[in-house]
């Protein structure tokens, strides 16, 4: 292994640490493609710290998205409880505020029992079907 491959290596996060086991990262991965396919809209999770304001902490993440318009964040951050669900401005005509909110509910419903992935994999679910198909 090179300096490069090794300084890399270091770079990595270890998923290992993280709140899913590798089974769910594959599930999670898994519902994100065939929920961005289903729908032509783009739906990314984020997992971690949210700064505060929250609310304004997950608009900059999903500004940060390729294409914020067609796409549908949510922000968990697990320790704090805290969930945002952000659309931009074409998902919000397929996914209106009121169904964003729906899927947040069942999803806090669902982390409250101890399922994290369950819960996102839920909502995930949730907001395609409501967006449908493009």
């Amino acid at each position: 292994m090179t300096v490069g491959e090794m300084q890399a290596e270091q770079s990595r996060p270890d998923l290992r640490d993280g709140p899913f086991t590798t089974r769910q990262l594959l599930r999670l991965d898994e519902v994100l493609r065939l929920a961005n396919r289903g729908t032509d809209l783009n739906f990314s999770v984020y997992v971690g710290p949210l700064e505060e304001p929250v609310r304004e902490h997950a608009l900059r993440l999903h500004s940060q998205l390729a294409d914020p318009a067609d796409s549908v964040l949510i922000a968990l951050s697990p320790n704090q409880r805290q969930l945002e669900v952000v659309t931009g401005s074409v998902a919000r005509r397929r996914i209106p505020d009121r169904d964003a909110r729906l899927a947040a509910l069942s999803m806090v419903a669902a982390f409250g029992g101890g399922d994290l992935a369950g819960g996102i994999i839920a909502g995930l679910n949730q907001l395609a079907s409501r967006a449908g198909k493009s």
